[in-house]
């Protein structure tokens, strides 16, 4: 049996609950339109200007190419022709390449599913939070991850973070229902969601598991043999889901599907294991290059190492600005939900328990997993962060009883706020002012105020602390500080494209008029050095141009001997280099495409067009 509680404790007591009549009555008052509020700010906030949306060259011609057939749309080719995929698992470009094939190519259709799967992420966590500490944690959890600047980069961005969060929140849904009444079968499902998660960040997904296993194994009401055997169940399921892309990939005759990108090897396990895990630990000293996977030059391994050796990384300006604006407060709800447990010694099924350990696991591991692990300047990665905080600032507000502690830590968050916004001056350094100006005398009131002024003053002081990052998420708005279609980082660090990855300038499409007419029934319009020089002809006429060497242009795609089959075949007839490709230190560069550029150079018939030199090889050109 619990321990009786103290007299004024941390948090607040939980009192007998309402007649079901009663309780209905009341949410039907407020909760439901509040929530339909934020959803609606939240959409407004993610689709405001996305006609303005910007294609990213490397996603956006992936999308093109897999709108083409089922095999394309299967493995993520980068090219219309399936030569080579993405570095990355493709799942979370499917909802991208049917929301094309709906409305058609176009930038803002390349956006919608990431806004809708944004708002759908902001009411889900309002259904988990509700569950565990409440209504009104449940509308502020969802209020503070719907101003939180990284959720409104996400839902306006094409990258993978979207359909990730809400992948990940929908398995914390299933172990939340599976927690509460020990239902095997809703675990399976959680252990789905988290194998589709995979899909679109591979082992980032299980990064989850810990607070979804904890949480099962220590609340569910059952025998610890049959929570035991549940996990095991659910943990084969989302294996054999997660795993279910590489199998596919590493079963099909690699002559019938692209070149996995990424690899030295076409190795589904080195594209997953080594490119897109082990490289992202070289501050640890892991090395990568064992598994077939392309390892970063030294450089770009010495900046990467840099951007995540510690958890310092997580609390400066530029990844706190778009996620950490509420971290006083959710170590404040971390805090004294532990405190409180420790008091009230509850039941090992008590759903306060459960929730503090999804939410608590679930902050912690995605913290130090982002701490220690190489980002490279990408906020977006921090979503996953921005919804353990929100939900656990929102138990701080709504259930921490101490007004001496709530008006310290809301006063810590508020000097927080500003301190991070007056690091980028002239970037609405107003808004410091108008939050001190809101939380202080609000603050005070608290501390000293009744019930009811109370109420009144603790919703002016969250609108202290809100109205900064409020400010930073409303900025996404203008294309100053935000490029729909980009990579989601909002406020002065945003960069904006304008577009030029897809507008072909004169030259370029002197280019394709003369490869288009002289292609002689060739499978490739032409080969090209870089994936950056290919993504212009993808996007704007859907070419089949083979990039040399894939993302990092280190990848051993074409073999030599592929590369001369495709010439001797008449598959493949020109190859275009721009001027700078010409140069002796272009030419001097050891990578594999560099070498194949320097072959063209040596055995093919130069073509001038423009400012580009076309190279006819094969029965027009110089011969092996």
């Amino acid at each position: 049996m619990p321990s009786p509680v103290s007299a004024e404790p941390l948090l607040r007591a939980e009192g007998p609950p309402p007649s079901p009549a009663r309780a209905r009555s009341r949410t039907q008052r407020y909760e439901r339109p509040i929530l339909a509020g934020i959803a609606a700010v939240a959409a407004l906030l993610f689709c405001w200007g996305i006609w303005h949306s910007a294609y990213h060259a490397f996603y956006a011609s992936a999308v093109r190419s897999m709108t083409d057939n089922p095999v394309a749309f299967l493995y993520g080719s980068f090219d219309p022709a399936g030569s080579i995929t993405l570095d990355k698992l493709p799942g979370f470009l499917w909802p991208q390449a049917l929301s094309a094939l709906v409305f058609g190519f176009h930038p803002w259709s390349l956006v919608i599913p990431q806004a809708v799967e944004g708002v759908a992420s902001v009411v889900l966590l309002h259904v988990l939070v509700r569950r565990w500490a409440g209504v009104p944690a449940g509308l502020l959890a969802a209020a503070f991850l719907t101003l939180t600047p990284v959720t409104v980069g996400l839902g306006r961005s094409v990258t993978e973070d979207a359909p990730f969060v809400l992948l990940l929140l929908l398995a914390a849904e299933a172990t939340q229902r599976a927690t509460a009444r020990a239902r095997p079968r809703t675990l399976v499902l959680a252990g789905v969601w988290v194998g589709v998660a995979f899909q679109c960040k591979m082992l980032e997904a299980w990064a989850v598991l810990p607070a979804l296993a904890v949480t099962y194994l220590v609340a569910a009401p059952t025998t610890v043999r049959r929570r035991l055997r549940d996990l095991a169940v659910s943990g084969a399921v989302m294996l054999a889901v997660s795993l279910s892309w590489m199998l596919a990939a590493g079963l099909t005759p690699a002559a019938d599907r692209p070149y996995l990108d990424g690899t030295t090897d076409n190795s589904p396990i080195a594209l997953v294991v080594g490119y897109n895990f082990l490289t992202r630990f070289q501050a640890l000293g892991v090395d990568a290059a064992g598994t077939g996977s392309i390892v970063a030059d030294p450089a770009h391994g010495r900046a990467s190492a840099g951007m995540g050796d510690s958890v310092w990384k997580m609390f400066s300006p530029g990844l706190a600005s778009q996620t950490g604006w509420l971290y006083p407060l959710a170590a404040l709800g971390l805090a004294a939900g532990l405190v409180t447990l420790w008091r009230r010694r509850p039941g090992r099924t008590d759903p306060f328990l459960a929730g503090y350990l999804l939410w608590g696991v679930w902050l912690v591991t995605f913290f130090l997993v982002f701490s220690f692990g190489s980002v490279t300047g990408h906020t977006y990665y921090m979503g996953v962060v921005a919804v353990g905080l929100s939900a656990l600032a929102a138990t701080a507000v709504t259930r921490v009883r101490r007004r001496s502690v709530l008006c310290a830590v809301l006063a810590i968050d508020v000097g927080w706020c500003a301190a991070l916004t007056l690091h980028y001056p002239g970037f609405f350094t107003w808004s410091a002012g108008v939050a001190a100006a809101l939380a202080l005398p609000a603050l005070v009131l608290l501390a000293a105020g009744g019930s009811g002024p109370r109420r009144a003053a603790l919703a002016v002081a969250l609108a202290g602390v809100l109205v900064i990052p409020a400010v930073w998420s409303a900025s996404a708005t203008s294309l100053r500080y935000n490029q729909p279609g980009g990579f989601g980082r909002i406020g002065p660090g945003s960069i904006a494209t304008r577009n030029g990855a897809y507008a072909l300038d004169p030259d370029q499409r002197r280019v394709l008029a003369y490869l288009t007419a002289h292609r002689d029934g060739a499978r490739y319009l032409a080969a090209v050095p870089r994936w950056q020089m290919a993504a212009p002809y993808i996007l704007s006429d859907n070419a089949s141009v083979l990039p040399l060497g894939g993302f990092t242009a280190r990848v051993p795609y074409p073999a030599p001997g592929t590369f001369h089959h495709l010439i001797d075949t008449g598959r493949l007839r020109y190859v275009v280099l721009s001027s700078a490709d010409l140069t002796h230190r272009a030419r001097g560069a050891r990578t594999p495409g560099r070498a194949l550029v320097r072959w063209v150079i040596g055995h093919c018939s130069p073509v001038h067009v423009s400012r580009y030199t076309l190279y006819r090889c094969g029965a027009a050109g110089h011969g092996r």
